[in-house]
Parts: structure tokens; sequence; C-alpha cells
């Protein structure tokens, strides 16, 4: 019976984990957008849908959030309903939960201070992205169904999947990112020839975004690995956009964009399916030992090993990589050393303490584009040697050694000679 109420239990926490709430703009949005959550709800998420505007919209109960995982697909929404608004949705992500949000040309405030807030910004009310030189021949004129091709995608596994041949169509507004901010990621960008500018508006100043600066789809990975995806166009998503074919003007034709792989990745990444991280078993110990010291001594020669795990398809496999670093840490790294995988999952090293006595950490600090953060610190003491642990005589100090010695024998000599020599005395003039 026990083992029946831990298993319980363990299912509920895992099903928990996945419960998402998903706001629109009206319900009809089911439907528009079938294939997606379909895919979604494949995967074991409990959606729950919502129009943005609902009274009863709450994120959290009892100072406890209700969903792991926000989906906002409501661009024309003015505003929140409930206690749901811009500031407790950065709540939500600094509180670890994962965000998706779609937007159109004509974004509405609340959006684009969330936005804001995650290091991004979204153009001018009624602004599309434009291309001149890679539309779609289905495009009215305006030239702001733009074809994406994959080569503008990020190159990072995790985050867009493996690279497909299909291009990508999109319809929305252009975003601007913060490059000085480590957090973001250009997950794709629009082609040199595109800019973003209201489609119905003579060209009259220099538009916010132009060329690849131009960004189609943003992401974001906080310090406490809680992500956010932002798109610029809600069609993206769309049934429509899933199976329409791409006729590029004066290009090459596709039966099916590369639309839906993305979305599916994006939404694997931005849910933690992907790119999950793990350290566990951290172990040091003096070398030839198994059991980690209460203290170390200077130039004692230290073996350190940390298993290091990938979640993939919800289980964790053994992590391959070599650039894996640990640092030996007082203020400032006095070691910083590779390590080496080994068997399974296990990374490991060795190394010699620095001749330095003090507080230490071994800390171990992993950041990859499209991977959670690995951050592990075990603290140490490194003390100096005891007096009787010095050695005694050492080659460097042999000529001191022979200058005292030799001293010695001399003084030796020198007294010998004195006390027994004796001066004959003097013959006079007259002998």
């Amino acid at each position: 019976m026990k083992v029946i109420c831990c298993l319980a239990l363990l299912f509920a926490a895992a099903y928990a984990n996945k419960n998402t709430l998903v706001l629109l703009d009206s319900l009809t949005a089911k439907e528009t957008h079938s294939i997606f959550f379909k895919s979604l709800s494949e995967r074991g998420y409990k959606l729950t849908f919502k129009t943005a505007d609902d009274p009863s919209l709450s994120l959290s109960k009892y100072d406890e959030y209700l969903y792991q995982n926000l989906v906002i697909f409501s661009p024309s929404v003015e505003e929140f309903g409930g206690s749901l608004s811009a500031e407790a949705v950065i709540n939500f992500v600094d509180r670890g939960g994962n965000l998706l949000v779609a937007g159109s040309a004509n974004s509405a405030d609340v959006l684009r201070e969330i936005a804001s807030e995650v290091g991004f910004e979204l153009d001018e009310e009624g602004a599309s992205v434009i291309d001149h030189l890679n539309y779609d021949v289905k495009d009215e004129g305006q030239h702001t169904l733009v074809v994406a091709e994959p080569e503008n995608l990020v190159k990072a596994v995790p985050i867009v999947g493996k690279p497909g041949t299909a291009p990508l169509l999109y319809q929305g507004t252009g975003i601007l990112t913060d490059r000085e901010n480590p957090l973001v990621i250009e997950v794709l960008t629009a082609s040199s020839s595109a800019y973003s500018y209201n489609p119905d508006s003579h060209v009259t100043e220099f538009p916010h975004a132009v060329g690849k600066s131009t960004v189609l789809i943003a992401a974001l990975q906080a310090r406490n690995n809680a992500r956010v995806v932002f798109s610029g166009s809600l069609d993206f998503f769309s049934d429509k956009f899933f199976t329409s074919a791409v006729h590029k003007a004066g290009g090459r034709q596709f039966l099916k964009s590369g639309n839906e792989a993305l979305a599916t990745a994006l939404s694997k990444w931005v849910f933690h399916e992907t790119g999950v991280l793990r350290a566990g078993n951290v172990k040091h110990h003096k070398k030839g030992e198994t059991q980690p010291p209460s203290e170390y001594t200077v130039t004692d020669q230290v073996v350190y090993s940390v298993e290091l795990e990938e979640l993939i398809a919800d289980q964790w496999e053994p992590f391959t990589a070599s650039d894996v670093q640990l640092e030996f840490v007082r203020i400032d790294p006095f070691v910083r050393t590779a390590l080496k995988p080994g068997p399974g999952s296990m990374y490991s090293t060795e190394f010699k303490v620095p001749d330095v006595y003090g507080v230490f950490q071994f800390k171990l600090e992993y950041q990859r584009l499209g991977y959670t953060r690995i951050y592990s610190t075990t603290q140490v003491s490194v003390r100096p040697l005891l007096h009787t642990q010095y050695e005694r005589f050492i080659p460097s100090a042999f000529p001191y050694y022979a200058s005292a010695f030799s001293m010695m024998v001399s003084c030796f000599i020198f007294s010998f000679v004195f006390i027994h020599f004796k001066e004959e005395p003097a013959k006079s003039k007259a002998e």
C-alpha cells in the first residue's frame, strides 16, 4: 500500500509540473492553433484555456503557483483579467515559471511591458516585418508574409532542434533585443533585406529594425533557469502556417513549411523538456584515499569528481561534453582545470593544492547556449604544513650546510693549532 501511495505522489508531482495556463483573445484560437495545442497535450501537458480578460484569472493561490508554464496567445488584450498583470507575469518568471508569448503587428501595451522586462522591445504598433526579396507568392502585395531561411536560426540544437531544409513562414512585427544582455538569445532573425515598418505608410524615417537586427523570435534563459520565448507573430503557431506550402518569390517550392517542427522544438525547450542539465554526487578527497578530509594541507594532491546528466525523453542520461571546467577559488581562482569524462556520467580531475592556505571552494560553473546553468560549490579549508611536516634537508640549502660545517672544521683546526703551537725562544747574538 505504501508503494502504491508513493507512486501516486510521484505521478501527481510530475503531472503538476506540466500544469499550463493558456491565455487567448478568444476561445476560437483553440481551433485555429489546434495542432500546436494537440502536440502539447500529447506530451502530457494539462492545458487550461482561458480568455486573457477572464475576471477569475490567477497564477497562484496561498502563495503557491498553480501552473508551471504560461502561454500568452492574446496579442490584442489591453489588460489582463483577475489578479493577473504584467508585474505578476514577471514575478512568475522570477519564481522559476516558464513563459511563451506570441504577439502581432498590433500588440497591446501589456505585452510590450512584459517584453521590455525580459530584455526585448516590440516595434511600434502597426509595424510589420517587410521583405521585398524574401516573401511568399501568396502575399497580398505588401510583402509582409516573410519567408525565413533555416540558416537564420540560432546554432543551438536544444532550442531549435535538428536543422531542417524547409523555410519558415512569418507574418508579424519585429523585435529588438539588447545585445549586451548575455541572457537574451536571438532564435530567428530576418534576412539582410528585411525591415520593420508600417506597411500602410510611406517610409519617412529610418526603421527601428533593419536587416539581421530584425529579430522574429527571441528567447531568454534567466539566472534561475526560467525560460521565456517571445514571437512577434501569433500566426507562426497557427494550423494554417503549419500545413501551408511555401513558394518563395523567385525561389524554390516546399510542400510544407518548417513552422511546426520549430514550434515543437521551441515548446520543448521553453517548458524544460530539452537542454536540462543537473549535477550531483560531488566527491573530493586526497589521492589514495576515499573519504573527504576535514581539511587539506598545502601541496596535497586532490581528486575531484561529479556526475553530469541531461534530461532526454523524461529520462536522465549521461551528459557528454569536452569543455567542462573546475576552479579552485579563494576570492580568485588559484587553479582552473578541465574535467575529464569517465565511465557513465562521471567527470573527474586531479590537481595539486596551491601553496596558499585559507578557505577555498571547489567551483563548478557550466553555461552553454541552450542548456540550463550548472552551478555547484563545495567549501573546504586549506592549512599550512605542521612543523613536523617540513622537509629537514633540502638540496637548495646544501651550500649553507657546507659553509656551516666548513666553518666548524676551520675553527677546530685553528683552535688546535693555537693551543698546541709552541714558539721557540729567539737565540742571542753572542750565541
